[in-house]
């Protein structure tokens, strides 16, 4: 890479050394995949200048990667600040929609009103938009195809998400579901290959709650897809989940089409708080979105489903 070395974090909470692929690196697709297929799902990679045959088999044999800490100890914090500043505009301006994609605002431990997710956030950051439109991130790029482009003003652009368990809370969880279908609404197509770039600013062990995921799911048939778990409304755990443990500054790819949800974390208040940004890769036509541009369908849905959500509180 050629960024800085990553920072080693104050704490002593360090994560498990990741891969040593020094010698790994011109692997056969075969010899790659039958490596891949023995390691653990908690393994964990080294993001590099370009993508290695290790690590897209365990791509593309699992739907889900996990790179360490690739933002350093610095930027972790000035994530989150980036966020906050963000929040603070948009409540301050009653800012209900970005680009046709709505804000969501819940409450906060403290019964504030508290940004849950916004759209659009690298249009509304140029700190933000610097650092995911720099090279540390072209082999990620390159890895969803040479054509590739980060969507900053496309679809739901680069995402945050804020999930806290708190009474006010419009978010503590989220449900099964695929992200394929969301593509499905925007294109009118059955989903191909799509992968999604997490960012994750939070440490977050199983115990947390956080994000889990069905491994090889994403090589389930349409009807699968679609049909396997009721959308969002289904929460209990299956027996095969895998709960992705993260690290502040940790980078995850997982196959959109794979099956996932996010557990509520069993701690209450400020010490439940999780972060997780979504960075879109688009390789279709240009569609930018500006301020005319109408919320979809779907999400005029949650909409109306927050709304009520908010109401049934009172």
């Amino acid at each position: 890479m050629s960024t800085a070395a990553v920072s080693e974090p104050v704490s002593a909470d360090l994560p498990p050394p990741a891969v040593d692929e020094s010698t790994l690196l011109d692997l056969s697709d075969a010899d790659a995949r039958a490596r891949a297929a023995k390691m653990p799902y908690s393994v964990r990679f080294k993001l590099r200048d370009a993508i290695t045959p290790l690590q897209k088999a365990y791509l593309d044999i699992h739907g889900f990667v996990v790179f360490d800490r690739v933002l350093t100890s610095e930027e972790v914090p000035r994530l989150i600040a980036e966020i906050k500043e963000v929040e603070t505009k948009l409540l301050s301006s009653g800012t209900t929609s970005v680009f046709g994609v709505p804000v969501w605002v819940g409450e906060d431990p403290d019964g504030k009103p508290f940004m849950q997710r916004t759209g659009m956030f690298s249009v509304q950051s140029e700190w933000a938009h610097d650092l995911f439109t720099s090279s540390r991130f072209e082999a990620v790029r390159a890895l969803i195809g040479e054509d590739a482009r980060i969507g900053e003003r496309e679809k739901d652009g680069v995402v945050v998400n804020r999930y806290v368990n708190a009474p006010g809370s419009l978010r503590p969880n989220l449900g099964w579901h695929t992200d394929a279908m969301r593509d499905l609404f925007y294109n009118w197509k059955v989903p191909g290959p799509m992968l999604n770039v997490g960012i994750h600013p939070d440490r977050v062990r199983p115990e947390d709650g956080g994000l889990r995921l069905l491994p090889g799911t994403h090589h389930d048939s349409f009807l699968m897809m679609a049909f396997r778990k009721p959308y969002f409304v289904a929460h209990k755990p299956d027996k095969n989940e895998v709960a992705v443990e993260t690290w502040p500054g940790d980078l995850t790819v997982h196959d959109g089409r794979a099956w996932h949800r996010v557990q509520t974390s069993p701690h209450t208040g400020w010490k439940s708080l999780r972060h997780s940004l979504y960075i879109p890769y688009v390789r279709d036509a240009y569609a930018p979105k500006d301020e005319n541009s109408k919320p979809m369908w779907y999400l005029r849905v949650f909409d109306v489903y927050l709304s009520a959500k908010k109401k049934l509180r009172k």
